[in-house]
């Protein structure tokens, strides 16, 4: 999932990702997403990077595939002047489910992964 979300929050792209993800996670949710889905998936994702408060869960849903999962920012951080978050996500599709955490913050207008040991916590 990791990959995967870098790939679609840094490109920013639904068919960059698109072209991507099956090949990253093989027997996971994602692995059924179709371009509806992730269209979706990647509008809550924005949301949430952008302006979700932290403990806040936005959910998404294709009401056509039934696939769905949530986001939650645990926590706001800071990487080299830059503003973090570390975020819960997860999703099910076709009985697939994923839970995982990500720190991603926010360099030249794009979320990016970046490793929990290189983030400090804003007092």
């Amino acid at each position: 999932m990791r990959l995967f979300l870098a790939a679609v929050l840094i490109l920013g792209s639904t068919a960059a990702a698109a072209d991507n993800w099956g090949a990253l996670f093989k027997n996971g949710p994602a692995e059924f997403f179709d371009d509806e889905d992730m269209q979706i998936f990647l509008a809550a994702a924005r949301k949430t990077l952008d302006s979700g408060a932290v403990e806040q869960t936005l959910s998404w849903e294709n009401p056509k595939s039934k696939h769905h999962g949530d986001f939650t920012v645990l926590k706001d951080s800071a990487w080299k002047g830059n503003p973090c978050r570390q975020v819960r996500v997860r999703n099910e599709a076709q009985g697939r489910k994923s839970d995982n955490t990500h720190n991603l913050c926010k360099v030249d207008g794009r979320w990016r992964l970046v490793g929990a040991s290189q983030l400090k916590t804003k007092k």
